[in-house]
């Protein structure tokens, strides 16, 4: 029991830091089930590591997504809905995307508004993603 008067010792809180994050991928099919697409790679640019995304069709004109990062150190998770268009053998994306989870170096990771835009090729289901934005640790 502390005696009255006696100062506590001093407690530290966790200081959150951003960093922008610049990633792209050049995903490939893994598997494909009705209008979804489950596409694997690596990402490249201020976090590296496995990539891997589901990508839902939900129209014409709307697809939403989960993506999952696994840079050294962590893992990141998140979600996100884009606007859908299809131009001859092409589809793009654009849109935004969630960060709602994080493990090891990326406990605590949070971030909404990340910048989500990409590119299919229909005809082998191949897709290039871009990923931008700002995340909190």
């Amino acid at each position: 029991m502390l005696a009255a008067g006696t100062p506590l010792a001093p407690t530290r809180a966790a200081s959150a830091r951003t960093i922008r994050l610049e990633e792209t991928a050049n995903l490939h099919l893994t598997s494909k089930r009705g209008f979804t697409l489950n596409e694997q790679g690596v990402a490249s640019g201020t976090i590296r590591g496995r990539i891997y995304i589901h990508l839902h069709l939900l129209s014409n004109s709307k697809v939403t997504s989960e993506v999952n990062i696994y840079p050294h150190g962590g893992f990141l998770s998140g979600r996100g809905s884009a606007g859908y268009r299809v131009v001859g053998s092409y589809a793009s994306f654009s849109g935004y995307l969630s960060v709602t989870r994080g493990t090891g170096s990326y406990e605590g990771a949070r971030a909404s508004g990340l910048r989500f835009q990409g590119r299919i090729q229909r005809r082998n289901d191949t897709v290039a993603v871009k990923l931008s934005g700002s995340l909190s640790l």
